[in-house]
């Protein structure tokens, strides 16, 4: 198996762009994907998550994402802070 690169929101897109170009000369799905060297499932996700986005778009998508985990991250921490005073007060502890 090969390694994982892990890509840009505008990487994607670039890859994304070169698939309509390749599907629109008439190649199909499995020999545009295995030109751009990735898997059938890789293209269909990358689809799904990123069809009709810009550029622009998509890096704050993936910027709004990060954003996202970082404030559970928060939220988590902030509700455990809580039942750790809870149970203090209470004498549970």
């Amino acid at each position: 198996m090969g390694k994982q690169l892990r890509l840009s929101p505008e990487q994607i897109i670039r890859k994304l762009r070169q698939a309509e170009v390749l599907t629109g000369q008439g190649k199909s799905v499995e020999v545009m994907c295995r030109e751009l060297g990735i898997s059938d499932s890789t293209y269909y996700k990358w689809r799904k998550e990123y069809g009709g986005m810009g550029m622009d778009q998509a890096k704050r998508f993936k910027e709004l994402e990060v954003e996202n985990v970082r404030l559970k991250r928060v939220v988590a921490d902030l509700s455990l802070d809580n039942q750790i005073l809870k149970d203090v007060a209470s004498g549970n502890f």
